[in-house]
């Protein structure tokens, strides 16, 4: 089943005095680029959280935040006595004041007067953390299935769309042919020059033959077969459906190039309208 590379995944986790969140965010893009936006205090495990979601999500543009709300409790400040006492002294020399009180306050509002300590990483919290990373990922995997859904339904209509014209084309082949022959009769019979029959029945099939499209109708339906069947493999698989569509388009444009006839050349524009659609989505399979 195809999957879409945009998807959206969020897990709220409660731990003691902590709110934690965690989002996840991916679009299209032709590889993986991996962006991670965590706490400092997290920063030792970025690279296990890079890996697991490299290993689960594949490909895409990808934004992962933890973002921490504390509500008291984790956090401890305690005054610099080193800054605060140098700051005293320099207010001393400006201030016309022997109230320590009152110089300690006016050092207490100056810059890193106060450091604030951090507890360690708690690897107890962090196996929490984990859980709460995987259940993301199964989030925007699910919205990504959901996506791939949407993209499947719409992936099958443009192929029938092309198929349905692909049997007007066939339609239209006799009609062709003979459109082709009497417009080169009539180019003779304009010249008003003598003309061996025989010989001129022969450059027409001739030339008939190389305007033969047999081959590439076979070859295009083969393709619109294959490209259906890969939308329901189990691995989703864009890069691939992308080589299809080439193939796909290839044939299409050579039938184009040899229709040499109005309504046929009108038929070959509708499929290419609609391969185009399904190449634009196509840049959105995982």
């Amino acid at each position: 089943m195809i999957q879409s590379m945009t998807g959206y995944g969020k897990t709220i986790l409660q731990i003691s005095t902590k709110k934690i969140t965690i989002e996840l965010k991916s679009l299209n893009s032709k590889s993986l680029d991996l962006n991670v936006r965590i706490p400092s205090y997290y920063r030792e495990k970025e690279l296990d959280i890079r890996k697991k979601l490299a290993s689960a999500l594949e490909r895409g543009k990808i934004d992962f935040s933890i973002y921490i709300e504390n509500n008291g409790g984790e956090l401890s400040s305690k005054i610099n006595e080193t800054i605060v006492k140098e700051y005293m002294n320099q207010l001393k020399t400006i201030v016309d004041s022997n109230d320590d009180i009152e110089l300690l306050k006016m050092a207490v509002r100056l810059p890193d007067s106060l450091k604030t300590e951090r507890e360690e990483l708690d690897e107890d919290e962090w196996k929490q953390i984990e859980i709460a990373i995987s259940e993301t990922i199964e989030k925007i995997n699910e919205y990504r299935l959901d996506e791939g859904k949407v993209l499947l339904a719409d992936f099958e209509l443009r192929i029938s769309i092309i198929e349905d014209l692909l049997e007007k084309v066939i339609e239209e082949d006799p009609k062709r042919i003979e459109h082709v022959k009497e417009k080169i009769k009539k180019s003779i019979a304009e010249l008003e020059a003598k003309i061996d029959e025989s010989r001129f029945e022969q450059e027409l099939i001739y030339y008939i033959e190389k305007l033969d499209i047999t081959e590439e109708k076979v070859r295009l339906q083969n393709h619109l077969d294959y490209f259906r069947k890969e939308l329901n493999e189990e691995i989703s698989n864009g890069k691939k459906l992308g080589f299809i569509t080439q193939e796909i388009g290839r044939e299409i444009n050579t039938i184009g190039s040899k229709s040499n006839f109005a309504d046929m050349q009108k038929l070959v524009v509708q499929m290419k309208d609609e391969l185009e659609k399904i190449k634009e989505q196509n840049l959105n399979v995982l």
